[in-house]
């Protein structure tokens, strides 16, 4: 696949793209990361600029006795690398890893800090991604040391149901996460045990069914969700 292809089937692209360098444009090459793959690791030397185009990632941080910390999630449109090039820094902080199937335009790192400098747009929301994921952590930084399990849980579920259209005119009667007991419990960061313990007791009160192992929750359910939150808020 193209870029100019890439383009034509998420035309939003385009707002990002529009005043790419033609020899740039010409060098750039798409790319699709299988669910479950690693799209750069900890690390490494960073020599690209990528442009997820289609799909979802995770930000983790991978420690060296094994265990893994979940930093955030996010959605096309995102981008990969830029954090490390705006810093000036060589090699990457975090590992990224495709939750679903993501389609990036990469670019060259020399190609994308010329058109960086050159081009106020992308640096525009190169910047603002970079600081809405920073403003985003440091919004809810210290939250895992100072809340319970419940809570921990309830507000990963109301941010799931956010994300997904529960606020919309017309909601889905119902949502699955589709995530496993060790993605949620490193995206939520309790253990696997307190987790389970966790979900048994919040599913005997009504907050969400268990189907196959994964959490779903209807609108009624995700309002039941936002209202402990609220009332837990002001104790």
């Amino acid at each position: 696949m193209t870029l100019s292809e890439l383009e034509g089937r998420v035309p939003s692209l385009r707002e990002y793209t529009k005043n790419m360098p033609g020899d740039i444009r010409s060098r750039c090459t798409v790319r699709t990361h299988a669910a479950g793959s690693i799209i750069h690791q900890k690390d490494m030397k960073l020599d690209y600029f990528g442009i997820v185009a289609i799909g979802e990632n995770r930000v983790i941080n991978e420690f060296e006795n094994g265990n893994v910390y979940m930093i955030e999630g996010n959605k096309a449109i995102d981008f990969i690398g830029e954090v490390t090039i705006l810093a000036c820094m060589e090699h990457t902080s975090v590992t990224i890893e495709a939750v679903t199937n993501n389609v990036v335009a990469y670019i060259s790192r020399k190609d994308a800090e010329r058109w960086l400098s050159e081009d106020m747009n992308i640096l525009r929301l190169a910047s603002k991604h970079t600081a809405f994921k920073l403003y985003r952590s440091s919004y809810t930084n210290g939250a895992k040391l100072f809340y319970p399990p419940a809570y921990l849980l309830l507000d990963y579920i109301v941010r799931f149901g956010n994300q997904n259209g529960m606020e919309d005119k017309d909601p889905p009667e119902k949502l699955t996460v589709n995530r496993t007991r060790q993605l949620l419990q490193e995206e939520i960061g309790i253990n696997v045990k307190t987790l389970n313990r966790t979900i048994h007791q919040l599913k005997q009160e009504g907050f969400f069914d268990v189907c196959k192992g994964k959490l779903s929750f209807s609108r009624e359910q995700y309002q039941a969700a936002i209202g402990w939150l609220n009332a837990s808020r002001d104790k």
